[in-house]
């Protein structure tokens, strides 16, 4: 059985306690505000990445799946740089990567320098589209890699460990007055 100074006494601890809580989570949700409203944004944008052609362009089909029918890699690249170059006039745009879709029959060639993307058929490698994704500096954005590799990896430490506090110490604001009631009767 609990006495009434010993009640008083543990009152006092969870109010104190629940005090420095509410400092804790109202200064932490204001600096992380900035941050968790870009990554939310953003999050929300590429969870529709997919759905949206201005965000990524949609991936074409190519004539056939058979990937020994395929240009080889090499032409393929070559192909895009000049397709990129004559429409959007972007000559020496590095290629950061190739992106082989056997399933669709098409190779999606990303440049490096400026989110450019285009896909060739992956057997008579015709250009079928070039476009800019959107999505891939959106990307960058919601991660913080925009900034550096190293900004990237403390900010989402930072944003981590924030949501972290930030849950534990709103579930003991919305804990601890319960609590405290059930104690005071």
């Amino acid at each position: 059985m609990v006495t009434t100074q010993q009640a008083k006494e543990k009152i006092s601890r969870l109010t104190s306690r629940l005090r420095s809580y509410r400092v804790y989570h109202r200064y932490l949700g204001v600096g992380l505000a900035l941050f968790l409203l870009i990554s939310s944004l953003t999050g929300l944008l590429l969870g529709w990445k997919k759905d949206v052609d201005l965000l990524q362009p949609p991936t074409q089909k190519g004539v056939t799946t058979d990937l020994n029918q395929w240009v080889p890699l090499y032409q393929m690249a070559r192909i895009a740089t000049i397709a990129l170059d004559s429409a959007q006039s972007i000559n020496d745009n590095p290629i950061d990567r190739l992106e082989a879709r056997p399933d669709k029959g098409i190779v999606k060639v990303l440049f490096a320098d400026g989110y450019w993307e285009v896909q060739l058929d992956g057997s008579t490698g015709k250009v079928l589209s070039v476009a800019r994704r959107h999505s891939d500096w959106i990307e960058h954005l919601h991660d913080g890699s925009i900034i550096s590799d190293g900004f990237k990896l403390i900010s989402m430490n930072v944003l981590g460990i924030g949501l972290l506090v930030l849950t534990l110490t709103g579930l003991s604001l919305w804990f601890f007055p319960k609590q405290i009631r059930n104690l005071k009767q």
